[in-house]
């Protein structure tokens, strides 16, 4: 199979973030988190996350079938992706990405995972 890579603020770590976790280590045998820092979350929403980014990244070390996890860069977005070489990046249902942008440095395949109960939490129906 492979490494597979995900990404991901997980701010109060919740059975849509398990789930979210678990389809993505369906595509591989060895699952890298990469968990937003601080900064870079209050640049993309607008506002801090509720928990500090190693209190977070704790939380997603701690998950069984995770085998590694790491913060994100500060500056260089793709950098960790460079650095671990995934075969297969998975995307949550809702992350904004530019997919054309991550093509250029990433010649894997990547793939967009389905919502947590999509019918009673997806985002656009609340």
């Amino acid at each position: 199979m492979g490494k597979v890579m995900c990404f991901g603020t997980f701010d109060n770590l919740h059975p849509g973030h398990l789930s979210y976790l678990s389809q993505a280590r369906g595509y591989g045998d060895y699952l890298i988190v990469v968990v937003a820092r601080d900064a870079n979350v209050d640049k993309l929403k607008g506002k801090l996350p509720r928990q500090k980014e190693k209190s977070r990244l704790e939380k997603i070390k701690n998950i069984s079938f995770v085998n590694k996890a790491v913060l994100g860069q500060l500056r260089d977005k793709f950098k960790v992706i460079k650095k671990f070489r995934p075969s297969v990046i998975c995307l949550g249902y809702d992350q904004a990405v530019d997919i054309r942008e991550l093509k250029k440095i990433f010649p894997g395949k990547i793939i967009r995972l389905k919502p947590y109960k999509e019918y009673i939490y997806k985002s656009s129906k609340l």
